[in-house]
């Protein structure tokens, strides 16, 4: 398995902290110990991980990019079944609020208080966010984290799931939600996505450069982060 990627980029004062990697979206492949040792050994009931005010989880999801941008994405909401659309877009974004198994550290992977706003462009949404709807389809089935990994890389090798589109991103600027107890709260910052890119490219890791970057040799997926100054309705993020 896939060790987890541990590193952290520093932006105006912050750290971009080494959850982010592959953590961040889902992409881990690390087995999780399933025992006391974990804060969270096991899925809670679903219910603590929906959100029952509809209207208090769109603007959530919104609030992960500037309103220029989230005023016309399409919003999609977790239920029982998966996530549905609760906002049609115009824009081609889509908004949403990512729960523990796509969007956190390991330690996290069952925290039903985790709630990570997230708008993906069109690109992004139509080659990274199915991968993160599988994930959590197979996850509201009754799958352990180590099924969940399997099946998402064999997806990955079958071209059952798409390769990264050219521009496919995410905005990642919303100054609410919670990002579970190994990181609170995430720094805003955008993210972008290549299937198995060289970081070097890039410049990313290196002293001084405000880029991260994280690779799955697995799921044939290198991840961009870079820092932003402000959150999403314009305030001082530093």
């Amino acid at each position: 398995m896939l060790k987890k990627k541990v590193a952290a980029i520093a932006f105006k004062g912050f750290a971009l902290l080494a959850a982010l990697g592959s953590a961040l979206l889902g992409m881990g492949n690390q087995a999780m110990a399933q025992d006391a040792t974990m804060p969270y050994p096991k899925m809670a009931p679903i219910d603590q991980y929906l959100m029952a005010d509809q209207d208090a989880e769109i603007a959530l999801a919104q609030s992960a990019a500037p309103e220029s941008i989230s005023r016309d994405a399409e919003v999609q909401v977790l239920r029982r079944l998966g996530f549905e659309t609760a906002v049609k877009g115009k824009n081609g974004f889509v908004c949403i609020v990512e729960r523990s198994w796509t969007s956190a550290p390991d330690a996290d992977f069952w925290n039903p208080k985790v709630r990570t706003p997230i708008c993906y462009n069109a690109a992004g949404a139509r080659s990274l966010l199915p991968r993160n709807i599988k994930r959590t389809n197979l996850i509201l089935t009754g799958r352990t984290k180590a099924e969940v990994d399997e099946t998402i890389v064999a997806a990955v090798d079958k071209k059952e799931l798409p390769a990264m589109e050219p521009g496919a991103m995410c905005y990642m600027m919303s100054k609410q939600g919670y990002g579970g107890d190994s990181v609170a709260h995430w720094p805003s910052h955008v993210m972008f996505f290549y299937s198995q890119t060289d970081p070097a490219t890039w410049g990313a890791n290196l002293p001084g450069s405000p880029i991260l970057a994280m690779s799955d040799d697995h799921e044939h997926l290198t991840e961009f982060a870079i820092g932003v100054q402000h959150w999403s309705d314009g305030t001082e993020a530093g």
